[in-house]
């Protein structure tokens, strides 16, 4: 199937939009409301300020919460906003780190807060379209049993009586973990959020830097047009924005923003409850959404964002079917039933990436004080929990409460 015939297959039959020349019936825009000003008044001082409300900065303040830090500032340039959770990895220390992110929105948030989630079980399906691939897959359920994480390789025919409407003729098989599941982005951030004082609507214009008697550079003071935050310790969990925050400090943090997409189908009849799908060499995911599958994946041939505005919030890209066909083919192959499905809505939004496609954590060698959490290339959601797990992990929770201890420091 060509790409043009794709998009035109895997569209709604309604008229696109007069505001977008593309075939589908909505974008998810909201009007932009940081002329509002902030949500509540900035104070005077913080232990610690962290700058972006996405699921990087949320799963921050609640670890900084949890560890005893009190005094936690989080500023959100717009609204608060953060999923696909996948366990395994092959990595250990990633799969240390996811399995501590999914216990934290399947149970301990609830259990603390009597708030619901949004977390759905509803598993997972890695496909191996080829032998080493599926060799692959065998290595990950190795490495995921010694963490207690249960998963199976399955045939292609135990496949198709899992998930009946996927195409199996060009599988050699699958690996299923049935503890991998999904995250409500709105719901895991209301509910993180409530371990710190949140400041909506309140962008960043700088960081002031000073200059103690060793010559060493710390952060002082964070500014915003309703005021300033005095404080030793930034945190910079601002996504595509990571780079013009650290500019204001002084900091280089080497990412790149890209145009990153995904679709949401309309009604599929016989989806609902299917696991997730995850298929690594038509690089595409099919992420259950109640009675619809959102979907999307890598670009092989991504749109740079070249000129980040501090302006966009909120705002989609035009989607560019040129490049997101590549991701429609690849659905279309694994569950066929979708070239006949329309399109209810489309997003297409910033992303960070990192050259070596690992995140940007710890402190920045240029300020101190000032630290990174960004650059999770568009898997913040199920590595949020790193940021600050990450000082635990080669060491005891004493070693962790001494670099917390650091980290709040007052000035003297």
């Amino acid at each position: 199937m060509s790409r043009t015939c794709a998009a035109r297959c895997y569209s709604s039959e309604t008229p696109g939009t007069t505001e977008k020349d593309v075939p589908y019936q909505n974008t998810l825009k909201q009007p932009d409301s940081t002329a509002a000003g902030p949500t509540k008044p900035l104070p005077r001082s913080a232990d610690v300020v962290v700058v972006g409300g996405g699921s990087l900065g949320c799963q921050t303040v609640y670890h900084l919460a949890k560890m005893g830090l009190t005094n936690v500032v989080l500023l959100e340039r717009d609204r608060l906003t953060a999923g696909l959770l996948w366990q395994l990895r092959p990595s250990d220390v990633e799969v240390e780190l996811l399995a501590h992110t999914r216990n934290v929105v399947s149970k301990d948030l609830e259990e603390e807060t009597g708030m619901h989630t949004g977390w759905i079980e509803n598993g997972g399906l890695f496909i191996a379209s080829n032998k080493q691939r599926l060799d692959e897959y065998k290595r990950l359920m190795s490495l995921g049993k010694v963490y207690g994480i249960e998963s199976r390789v399955l045939s292609p025919g135990e496949t198709k009586d899992l998930y009946p409407l996927m195409n199996v003729e060009d599988l050699y098989g699958t690996l299923y973990v049935p503890q991998d599941g999904t995250m409500d982005p709105a719901g895991t951030c209301s509910t993180l959020a409530r371990a710190a004082s949140v400041v909506e609507n309140c962008p960043v214009t700088g960081i002031q830097v000073r200059e103690d008697a060793q010559g060493v550079r710390r952060v002082r003071a964070v500014e915003t047009d309703h005021g300033t935050i005095q404080t030793p310790c930034v945190v910079n969990c601002a996504g595509v924005w990571a780079t013009k925050l650290g500019d204001m400090a002084g900091v280089k943090v080497p990412l790149v923003a890209m145009h990153h997409a995904y679709v949401v189908t309309e009604r599929i009849e016989g989806i609902q409850n299917m696991p997730n799908v995850r298929d690594h060499d038509a690089s595409v995911y099919l992420r259950l959404q109640g009675d619809a599958l959102s979907v999307g994946g890598y670009e092989q041939n991504p749109v740079f964002w070249d000129k980040v505005s501090d302006k966009f919030a909120f705002s989609l890209f035009d989607l560019d079917w040129d490049v997101f066909s590549q991701n429609i083919e690849g659905a279309i192959n694994r569950v066929p039933a979708l070239e006949q499905t329309g399109i209810k809505s489309t997003v297409c939004g910033p992303e960070s990436f990192t050259a070596d496609h690992k995140p940007l954590m710890g402190e920045a060698p240029e300020v101190r004080g000032f630290f990174l959490g960004c650059g999770f290339n568009s898997a913040g959601c199920c590595s949020s929990s790193v940021t600050f797990t990450a000082f635990l992990c080669e060491g005891s929770e004493r070693q962790g409460r001494r670099c917390l201890n650091d980290l709040g420091e007052t000035e003297k």
